[in-house]
This record gives C-alpha cells, sequence and structure tokens, in this order.
C-alpha cells in the first residue's frame, strides 16, 4: 500500500503548477448525542493520499518546481491522558516514516505554520465547502496573507479544487487496490449467503441484517460500506428502505442489498429471494426479466462501452418482457421512448464502486458519456418495482426484484467480482433447502 500511495502523491504534484501547494484535509468526529461519537470514519480522499485514520490531521503538498517536492502532515501530538480515554495517537515522530511525509507538526499550530509556508506559492488547491473547520482554517490563512504585506506576506492568486484531479486518479484501481476489492467481494458474498441460509418466515428484517452483519465482523470487515437494507414484501419496492424492522412472511420475497466495507473499501451486493425457499410461479417471472437484464449487461461490458449504452439494451429486454406479462401494453419502441418502464425501473444501470460505495468520478467528459476503461470497477444492478397498487394485474403487485454484482472492467472484457453469492433461480432454492 506504501508504494500505492507515494505514486498517488506524485501524480498529484504532476498535475500541480509550480510554486503551488495542495492541502487535504481529514473528517471531522461527529457527535452521535450529547457527549458519543459515531464511530470515526476518515474521509476518503484524505485516506487515499495517507492510509492514516485519524481526525484532526491535515496532508500538504507542496510543489516549487518538477524537482522540487515536500510533503507536511499535521496530525495530533501525543498525550498520555487523551490517549488512556480514547486510544492511541501516532504523533509527528512515528508519523515521519509511518506516513511516509518529510515534516509533521502538531495540528493545533497548523494556522501558525501555514501562513509562513503558503507565502507566495502562485496557488493554493483546496476543496472548498467540504468541511466548515477546514474552510475556516484556510479563510483565516488568506486574511493573514492578504493583510500582511508590510511582513512581506503574499497570498496565491487562486484557489483551486484539487478534487477533479484526485477524483479522476481514483476512478482507476490499482493492482492492490483490485486485491483488496476481491476480497470485499468475497465477505459480502458470504454475508448474503448466510442471509440465505438463515431466512425463515416469522424472522424479522432485521434479524436478517443481523446474519449479515456477524458474517461481515467474522471475515474482518468491521462495519458495512452503507446502511443495510433488508425489504421484504413490498418494502423491496423501497429503493433505499432501511426500517428494516418487519415480519417475514411466507409467499413474500425479501430484497437484500448490503455491502461490507474491508480495508476501507467497498463491497455491494444486491439478492432478492423467497422467504419460504421457493419462487412463486409470478416471482419467477418478474425474477428471470431481471436477471436476464443482468447477465445481458455483464456480457456487454467492457473497455469502449459506456453505462448508458449498455442500460438502453436492459431496457428493451425489461419492456419486452412486462409486456408479454401484461404489465406493459403497447408499442415497444414507443413505450421506451416515453419512458413509460421509469414507473418500474427508476434508477441507474450502475454506479462507480471503490473506497466510497458510490464511488467518486465523472459519468461525462466533455459532455460525452464516459467510456469505460480497463481497472474501472462499477457496479450492475437492474431492477423492477410493482408497487403493490400499481395498476397491473393483480398477481404481480408487491413484487420488488433487484439483483447487483460488482464488475472490474478488464482489458477484454469483465471480471465479476461478487460471483461467490447464487442468483440463478434454483440455485437459491437448492442452498435455502438446505
Amino acid at each position: 500500500m506504501t508504494s500505492d500511495i507515494i505514486a498517488r502523491r506524485e501524480k498529484i504534484f504532476a498535475n500541480m503548477i509550480d510554486n503551488s501547494a495542495a492541502i487535504f484535509f481529514a473528517a471531522p468526529e461527529v457527535i452521535r448525542s450529547n457527549d458519543t461519537h459515531y464511530p470515526y470514519r476518515q474521509n476518503s480522499d484524505f485516506w487515499y493520499l495517507t492510509a492514516f485514520n485519524e481526525a484532526e490531521s491535515a496532508l500538504l503538498l507542496v510543489k516549487n518546481s518538477a524537482s522540487d517536492h515536500q510533503t507536511i502532515l499535521f496530525n495530533r501530538t501525543k498525550d498520555p491522558l487523551a490517549e488512556t480515554w480514547t486510544g492511541y495517537r501516532l504523533g509527528q515522530d512515528a508519523a515521519l516514516k509511518q506516513i511516509n511525509v518529510d515534516k509533521a507538526y502538531p495540528f493545533n499550530d497548523i494556522s501558525e505554520l501555514l501562513p509562513e509556508i503558503i507565502n507566495g506559492k502562485d496557488a493554493l488547491y483546496h476543496a472548498s465547502q467540504l468541511y466548515t473547520y477546514a474552510d475556516d482554517i484556510i479563510n483565516r490563512l488568506m486574511v493573514t496573507l492578504r493583510q500582511g504585506v508590510r511582513k512581506n506576506f503574499y497570498a496565491p492568486k487562486a484557489i483551486i479544487d484539487w478534487r477533479p484531479i484526485l477524483h479522476n486518479m481514483r476512478l482507476f484501481k490499482s493492482p492492490h487496490e483490485i486485491e483488496i476489492m476481491r476480497q470485499a467481494g468475497k465477505i459480502t458474498a458470504q454475508g448474503h449467503i448466510r442471509a440465505m441460509q438463515q431466512c425463515k418466515p416469522g424472522m424479522y428484517e432485521y434479524q436478517l441484517e443481523g446474519e449479515i452483519l456477524h458474517e461481515f465482523i467474522k471475515y474482518g470487515a468491521r462495519s458495512a460500506s452503507y446502511n443495510t437494507i433488508v425489504g421484504s414484501g413490498n418494502n423491496g419496492c423501497i429503493l433505499h428502505y432501511e426500517n428494516n424492522n418487519e415480519l417475514l412472511q411466507s409467499g413474500d420475497l425479501v430484497l437484500i442489498d448490503a455491502g461490507c466495507e474491508y480495508q476501507s473499501y467497498a463491497g455491494d451486493i444486491t439478492r432478492t429471494f423467497p422467504i419460504n425457499g421457493k419462487f412463486s410461479k409470478e416471482q419467477k417471472e418478474i425474477y428471470d426479466i431481471v436477471l436476464c437484464s443482468q447477465l445481458k449487461a455483464i456480457a456487454l461490458f467492457k473497455p469502449g462501452i459506456t453505462i448508458k449504452a449498455v442500460n438502453e439494451e436492459v431496457i428493451k429486454i425489461m419492456v419486452e418482457g412486462l409486456i408479454k406479462l401484461n404489465i406493459m401494453q403497447g408499442n415497444i419502441d414507443e413505450l421506451i421512448e416515453q419512458k413509460a418502464y421509469t414507473q418500474f425501473y427508476m434508477h441507474g444501470l450502475g454506479h462507480w464502486l471503490g473506497i466510497d460505495v458510490h464511488d467518486v468520478g465523472d459519468y461525462k467528459t466533455l459532455g460525452q458519456e464516459r467510456k469505460l476503461q480497463e481497472g474501472m470497477v462499477i457496479t450492475v444492478e437492474p431492477g423492477l418495482y410493482i408497487n403493490k397498487d400499481a395498476n397491473v394485474p393483480k398477481q404481480y403487485c408487491g413484487i420488488g426484484i433487484r439483483i447487483e454484482d460488482n464488475l472490474l472492467i478488464t482489458k477484454h472484457g469483465n471480471e465479476v467480482l461478487t460471483s461467490d453469492v447464487p442468483k440463478l433461480p434454483h440455485e437459491i432454492e437448492i442452498l435455502m433447502a438446505k
């Protein structure tokens, strides 16, 4: 990982102008209630450049010229009393080697030291409106430099957002990142397999959630990469359902969208299966449309194609299937042109995946849909959601189905990182029967 981080910093330096500096701030701690905090989760961009998981930190990259770079960390000081209460701190001395920086200073001194370091620079790269505390530090810095002409202080002529540079970098995964994401996919798959094995009528949705989280932690993923969705019956038609408090009823489906966070990288899988272990005729008919759509998408994804182009093929399969079941009526081309399908399929086909579950990076470049390239990781997640109140044949009401996998785009096609968990109906039924 160290070589990856050094290479990332070098790419940032290469994109900076001479006589400039770039600053990256850690995520602040967040109060949960009164004097308790949510579990700390580092800012993804800061982690990408440091693999350092402490709050009250900032990374400063200083580029004097093409061959003259300096890397500086601001972080918390060692404090035996504070560490007794809240845990170990790295401190400045250990940071030099562990974080691979040239200098390390106490974070409490950042406002005092930044003016001297940034003075006279032509540009400062900073992501504004990300954290209030970070903007306050930069605003004070600029005021100090602008009002300090008598001290030979000169403020940067420009403040430039570094996010377009860094977020484009994060789109392309290194071999080490890919290996971590393979493992995240495997652990996530184990959580879904356990849910299928443990599911039975009379359980609550949150009990299935507990089975999934148990499996994640068992295999070294201390947290989920997003709030777990366990939607049974009509709850499966709610895209971001998170209550997870309903009783599982025999004869219903349950849609589970869950992913682990392993070494700061996300897994993201959705599976839909029958609570009693056996698909009904109507459930399988809808399921087969979604499955056929997903398999077609996986076959199409490769370098040079766009997510939008693949989604257009998926929509054709879905509309054709819904017409055959009399859920939609009319000419297929007209229905697609009118976007009539959006009452049943209202989201995109997939998204970038990485340190964030909805990872960073533009989906368009110069106004055009972005073509996939080797090293990108995406999700593929078609779904059909027929609400209980939909004006369709009654036997299909209340059926919500999504099937989601994670794909690495390879030189000639793709690799499914989440293939361990079954999705063919008969495979699901066999697993649940055991």
